[in-house]
């Protein structure tokens, strides 16, 4: 395995164990938990990209998926997949793959990368919200004010500390990067 694709395993994996990390930094409230993995999500598609943004948050759910405590609260299973948060935790893997889609078109412009959270968090919702009320069967008014509202705030700053960490990190990422490609060619 070339070297380049290694850090980038190990860098989906450290995100995805992030992830988990934020999944016990949560505050119970309702069927929703308030939780801290989605700064995670959001960080893994600016850091990674596209594709290994997916694959962490993929690895995150598979984790999860064979019973291992990754999701909030510390609980695993697949029976979490359809709960009333299984809409959220599928909106893991489109998010990141969003955040980082977008971020990848012009990498380290600020605009850029705002428009990439902003659309990353609405895809959490855009999957969340929906299963939420197929599973609870409340109503749409219903599901958007349990499902959405209290976590504007939260998401907001999340998704702010997630850009600032990004803009910080690139350069070391990018540096490590150019360093081990010149150490490959010696």
């Amino acid at each position: 395995m070339p070297i380049e694709k290694l850090r980038m395993v190990v860098l989906a994996s450290l995100m995805a164990a992030l992830t988990a990390v934020g999944a016990y930094i949560y505050v119970p409230l309702g069927p929703v938990p308030i939780v801290l993995s989605t700064l995670f999500v959001i960080l893994s598609g600016l850091l990674l990209g596209s594709r290994w943004g997916l694959a962490s948050m993929g690895l995150y759910l598979l984790v999860g998926a064979i019973g291992i405590p990754v999701f909030a609260g510390g609980k695993g299973g697949v029976a979490h997949f359809f709960g009333p948060t299984g809409g959220y935790l599928f909106g893991y893997i489109l998010a990141s793959w969003i955040t980082g889609f977008v971020s990848e078109r012009s990498p380290g412009r600020w605009i850029l990368d705002i428009l990439a959270v902003v659309i990353g968090s609405l895809a959490i919702y855009g999957l969340g919200v929906p299963w939420l009320k197929l599973v609870t069967q409340m109503s749409w008014t219903k599901a958007l004010i349990v499902g959405v509202v209290p976590f504007l705030i939260g998401d907001v700053l999340k998704a702010a500390i997630a850009i600032v960490l990004a803009r910080s990190v690139r350069p070391i990422l990018k540096r490590q990067m150019s360093m081990s490609t010149i150490d490959n060619e010696k």
